[in-house]
């Protein structure tokens, strides 16, 4: 499925191969709570474009597998910017919603992420707390060292996970959950993500895309109290591959 080219910072050079009932990647699914892959051209929930949502396509998904007469219930846990990929959780039922939300809320939910940067960032390792402020207009955030008006605390850390002829391969635990926390930290400390142009990369990625993947979620299962690691592969692409190497050589 082909998505709208509006609404992206700039026009994609490639076509837009966003999920469906019939591509949906389902990472794991039981009678409480599903996981799919996000791919980087799918929208969570609805913006300008009027792209069809991934929310939509998990509840039709749903709706056709268990030949449900009325529509599937699905909650909505957390989200994931449109030109990022990766793992997304999604509850089935009321109860599951309610518990996993709390979990967010008390930050009780571990993540992974994978960034292909340029340069490197400033040290192998870092533990980073400042300060974003969101505005509207232009839908993007800002890194601050000191609390202020309409400020909200970020905290993440990182770990250079090796480094290649051009760009470096870093893996991010974020603390918080903050509108464009992890893209707008690195590039606050001078590494932005490939692709991602809005917080200072050179070029946009050929799919509007930028490099930034949601490798796993660890949590406790809503329901069966159960540890719970769910992990996505990153699309396909070299410089993904050169990550896994890197990642399964450790």
């Amino acid at each position: 499925m082909s998505g709208s080219k509006k609404g992206f910072a700039k026009k994609p050079k490639a076509p837009l191969i966003m999920s469906d009932e019939r591509n949906l990647e389902v990472l794991f699914e039981d009678n409480h709570i599903i996981a799919v892959c996000k791919r980087s051209s799918d929208i969570v929930q609805g913006d300008a474009t009027h792209d069809r949502t991934l929310d939509r396509v998990v509840r039709s998904y749903l709706k056709q597998k268990y030949n449900k007469p009325g529509d599937a219930y699905l909650g909505l846990v957390h989200r994931i910017d449109r030109p990022v990929s990766g793992v997304i959780l999604f509850a089935k039922t009321s109860k599951a919603l309610s518990r996993l939300t709390a979990a967010f809320r008390h930050r009780e939910v571990s993540k992974t992420y994978w960034a292909v940067v340029q340069p490197a960032p400033p040290a192998e390792e870092g533990h980073v707390i400042n300060y974003l402020a969101k505005k509207e207009k232009n839908n993007k955030s800002y890194a601050f060292n000191e609390p202020g008006p309409s400020r909200k605390e970020a905290e993440l850390r990182y770990k250079l996970m090796g480094k290649g002829s051009h760009y470096s391969f870093v893996e991010v635990y974020p603390k918080t959950g903050r509108h464009h926390q992890i893209r707008v930290t690195l590039s606050a400390l001078g590494c932005p993500i490939k692709g991602d142009i809005k917080y200072g990369a050179r070029r946009t990625n050929d799919n509007a895309s930028i490099h930034l993947h949601a490798r796993a979620i660890e949590f406790i299962h809503p329901v069966k109290r159960e540890v719970m690691r769910i992990v996505a592969a990153p699309p396909e692409d070299p410089l993904w591959d050169r990550f896994i190497e890197i990642d399964q050589a450790r």
